[in-house]
């Protein structure tokens, strides 16, 4: 269990502990000092982060595990605003390498990102290997004609088509995609140079959720240093059809693998965004 202490002598009594805390664990007792029950603390740091005059010391955030910086140092909300508009799926990839030290920052970036009740039980793992990726690209593929050979049964047809009928139009696609895959050419992964997979324990409430949220920061970073990549949807899709557990076998990991992006330098950038269509949003405000 963590432990919390506060320096008295060191506090301004800003509350902002007070505010800030999830759990509810600082309050301001009759004395008007602040007073802290860490026994349902879970380590999110925001009490460590917001204290202006750092009286807040907790066993699980060391003083090297803290770091001051400045706002200033952060992009302005229309570098933001432009790179999230910039961002596209690019499966172009040429045949450079991706340096190691931006793989590193692209998952550093995933790691940072927030997790239900603090969790932070989104793993990773990193395939480089081109035969394990020609061997991903393989095992979806056959997932879904086993599948596709499934909804086609004509016994099972007449009643599925009218149970599932979009899944149909994707008979076809997996069709296709095997007959590309057996000319070499490879539909999933399209060639990449690496490939980032998120998953958590099979267990995890919230494993689907904490591992896109992952994702994104490490698609946005992988943006920003100009990697071209794009969703493994069709994995993740095919990784649901594996009862056998092929993928994590593969891998060597024990889960359930939620998100994934395949990664490649570009053989060239985008030079324009496009809008998306109008947006459906409904406001429920206030009548006063």
């Amino acid at each position: 269990m963590a432990t919390i202490s506060i320096n008295h002598d060191a506090c301004i009594r800003c509350k902002k502990c007070v505010r800030i805390c999830p759990s509810v664990l600082f309050q301001l007792d009759k004395n008007h000092q602040i007073t802290v029950d860490s026994e349902s603390c879970i380590s999110c740091g925001h009490c460590v982060a917001v204290c202006p005059t750092s009286a807040i010391t907790h066993s699980d955030f060391p003083e090297n595990h803290i770091h001051a910086f400045s706002r200033n140092q952060l992009p302005t909300p229309e570098q933001v605003d432009l790179l999230i508009r910039s961002r596209r799926s690019n499966r172009a990839f040429s045949s450079r390498e991706i340096p190691m030290e931006d793989l590193q920052q692209i998952i550093e970036a995933g790691h940072r990102a927030p997790t239900a009740t603090n969790a932070q039980g989104v793993k990773m793992v990193l395939v480089t290997a081109p035969e394990v990726m020609a061997e991903i690209s393989r095992i979806t593929i056959q997932e879904f004609n086993n599948a596709a050979d499934w909804l086609m049964t004509p016994l099972l047809k007449p009643l599925l088509k009218r149970i599932m009928p979009d899944n149909y139009h994707y008979v076809p696609v997996f069709r296709r995609l095997r007959d590309e895959l057996r000319r070499g050419n490879d539909g999933i992964l399209r060639n990449a140079k690496a490939v980032l997979f998120f998953y958590t324990d099979s267990k995890s409430r919230f494993g689907c959720q904490d591992s896109n949220l992952a994702y994104q920061n490490a698609s946005l970073m992988a943006e920003s240093l100009g990697i071209a990549q794009f969703y493994t949807g069709f994995v993740c899709s095919a990784s649901e059809l594996d009862h056998r557990n092929k993928f994590q076998k593969l891998l060597g990991i024990k889960g359930t693998i939620h998100a994934g992006m395949a990664m490649g330098m570009p053989s060239f950038l985008f030079e324009r965004y496009i809008d998306r269509k109008d947006l459906d949003l409904k406001i429920i405000a206030s009548q006063k």
